[in-house]
């Protein structure tokens, strides 16, 4: 019997506006095993990312429940949450979230430090050689294309041998060639170390590579 990774419940989150409440998402039930490479789809607006920052306890939903690796995230604190992100979740944003001062290199071991291990090196090394910038380790954020920044977040989601990997449109800002190679990775680690994918995209064809897709309509969640 394969494990539970992430159990929604129930899951709604509403804004106040200063006109009214928004309700982004509604009565959201969703259990990903082990190992699953999932796909959220759907059109703008329809709360694929509010969705996904939720699953991964940056934000917490208005009412219903989110275990993640067995945990009730809204029973923890802001340091619980971050400590099991850490230890267990890798993330591709669409916004990098790179950190402008560091080299490409220095941005992916960051996840060894922010965990208290040594940088492994090596493994960032051959990390950011797989996405093709062996040349531009020591270059910072701003000397990099927006496709080699994805490339550079993409290698550091890795460094730790994520358990679950939440990516956003992960190959939304990337060329044909360097979308085909980030894909690859993606299903590489899936299937090497069984980390489990749950990934939120436009991208059909990325869709389709996925065991499971599951489209969402007006913040409602429907099997596709």
């Amino acid at each position: 019997m394969q494990t539970s990774v992430i159990k929604a419940k129930s899951v709604s989150k509403t804004v106040s506006t200063n006109q009214e409440q928004l309700t982004i998402l509604e009565g959201i039930n969703l259990d990903i095993k082990k190992g699953e490479s999932v796909a959220i789809v759907g059109s703008s607006g329809a709360g694929k990312s509010t969705l996904m920052t939720i699953m991964a306890g940056l934000d917490i939903p208005s009412t219903g429940t989110i275990e993640l690796m067995g945990q009730e995230l809204s029973k923890l604190n802001d340091e619980k949450r971050a400590a099991i992100r850490s230890e267990s979740v890798g993330f591709v944003f669409q916004s990098f979230l790179l950190i402008p001062s560091l080299s490409a290199l220095e941005n992916v071991t960051l996840p060894c430090l922010l965990k208290g291990e040594d940088e492994d090196i090596d493994r960032a090394k051959a990390l950011l050689t797989s996405v093709g910038l062996e040349h531009r380790m020591d270059h910072t954020p701003a000397q990099l294309s927006g496709g080699e920044q994805q490339r550079v977040a993409l290698a550091r989601a890795f460094m730790i041998q994520p358990e679950v990997l939440f990516a956003d449109e992960p190959t939304g800002n990337l060329d044909q060639q360097t979308a085909q190679k980030v894909i690859e990775l993606l299903f590489e680690l899936n299937q090497q170390h069984g980390t489990t994918l749950v990934l939120v995209t436009h991208d059909m064809k990325l869709a389709e590579l996925c065991e499971r897709r599951i489209r969402m309509q007006a913040g409602r969640l429907e099997e596709a």
